[in-house]
C-alpha cells in the first residue's frame, strides 16, 4: 500500500501529525508539502530554516516518503544529503524505497540504495520487489535484484514476485525476473506461476513460463494442474491441451537440463563461460 499525499492512501493522511518541537500539532509540515509537489528550492529553504528533516506524520510518514511517492528525485537526494533516514518506516512498515516502486521510480529507488536503503524488506513488512512487479516496473525489479534483493523472496499471502507478477499480468516483469534467476516453479503455497498465468487466461506469460521450463504437471491445492485452472474453452485452455500432447524440441529440453545444472545463483556467470555468443545468448533467452 501507498503512503502519502495521494488519492490511494490507505491511511487516514488528514490526521494530526507529531511535529518535532513537543506540544506543537499540525496536519503536515511545510517541509512534506514541498517534497511531495517537487518543490525543490522550497525545500532546500526550509531545510536552512532548521526544520528536521526526518519530521514524521501520526503515521511516521517522512518527507522522504513524500518525495519518493512523488518521484521527486532531486527532493529525495537534498533530504538525504541532508540526513534524511533512507530505512525509515511508517506505522504499518512503509518504507521510502517502497513508495518509489510504488510509482516506478527507478531514480529515487538508485539514490536510496545508494544511500544505504536496504533492498529488501522483513518478511511482515510491505515488500519492494513485490510491489514492483505487481506495478509492472522492471526497471525497479532490476535495480532492485542488481542491489541483492531476493528475486524469489517468498511472503506467505502473497508467495514469490514472479507469482505477483503473474497474478497482476505485467509480463515485462515476469521476463525480467526470470532473466535475473526466478524459479519459474516457486508461487503461492501449491499454486505455481503457471497456474495464476493460467487462471488469468494470460497466454503470453503462459507461454513465456513454459519456455523457463515450468512445469505444466504441477497440482495446486485442489489437486488441479493448470490446464485445469484456466478458464474452460479458453485460449489458454486450448493451448495447454495442444502442449501437453506436443513433445518438446530437444533444444529446448537441452536448454533448461544446461541451466538446472549451472543454478539460479550462478546464471550471471553464463556470460563469462567461453561460449560462442549465439550459444549463450540462447542460454540466456536473450
Amino acid at each position: 500500500m501507498e503512503i502519502g499525499n495521494n488519492d490511494d492512501a490507505v491511511w487516514n493522511a488528514s490526521g494530526a501529525i507529531l511535529d518535532i518541537d513537543p506540544g506543537s500539532w499540525a496536519d503536515r509540515s511545510p517541509l512534506h508539502d514541498a517534497a511531495c509537489q517537487g518543490r525543490l528550492l522550497a525545500l532546500r529553504n526550509l531545510i536552512l530554516q532548521g526544520h528536521n528533516v526526518n519530521v514524521v506524520t501520526i503515521d511516521h510518514v517522512s518527507p522522504l516518503h513524500e518525495a519518493c511517492l512523488g518521484d521527486h528525485v532531486a527532493c529525495a537526494r537534498a533530504l538525504i544529503a541532508e540526513g534524511a533516514n533512507v530505512n525509515i518506516t511508517t506505522i504499518d512498515g512503509v518504507t521510502p524505497l517502497f513508495n518509489a516502486c510504488s510509482v516506478g521510480s527507478v531514480s529515487c529507488a538508485e539514490v536510496l540504495l545508494e544511500n544505504g536503503a536496504k533492498p529488501q524488506a522483513l518478511v511482515f513488512q510491505p515488500s519492494p520487489i513485490h510491489q514492483a512487479s505487481s506495478k509492472g516496473s522492471s526497471g525497479c525489479v532490476e535495480t532492485l535484484v542488481r542491489w541483492g534483493a531476493d528475486v524469489d523472496f517468498h511472503i506467505p499471502h502473497l508467495g514469490t514476485p514472479l507469482y505477483t507478477a503473474c497474478v497482476s499480468q505485467e509480463i515485462e516483469c515476469v521476463q525480467r525476473l526470470l532473466r535475473e534467476g526466478a524459479n519459474v516453479q516457486k508461487g503461492r503455497y501449491m499454486e505455481s506461476p503457471l497456474h495464476a498465468a493460467a487462471e488469468n487466461d494470460c497466454i503470453a506469460i503462459v507461454k513465456l513460463l513454459l519456455d523457463f521450463g515450468a512445469d505444466i504437471h504441477a497440482r495446486n491445492m485442489e489437486f488441479q494442474r493448470p490446464v485445469e485452472a484456466a478458464p474452460p474453452s479458453s485460449l489458454t485452455e486450448g493451448f495447454l491441451l495442444v502442449y501437453e500432447a506436443t513433445p518438446q524440441p530437444l533444444s529446448q529440453l537441452c536448454r533448461q537440463h544446461i541451466r538446472d545444472r549451472v543454478g539460479h545463483d550462478r546464471f550471471h556467470l553464463i556470460n563469462h563461460l567461453p561460449l560462442p555468443n549465439p550459444l549463450r545468448n540462447y542460454l540466456q533467452y536473450r
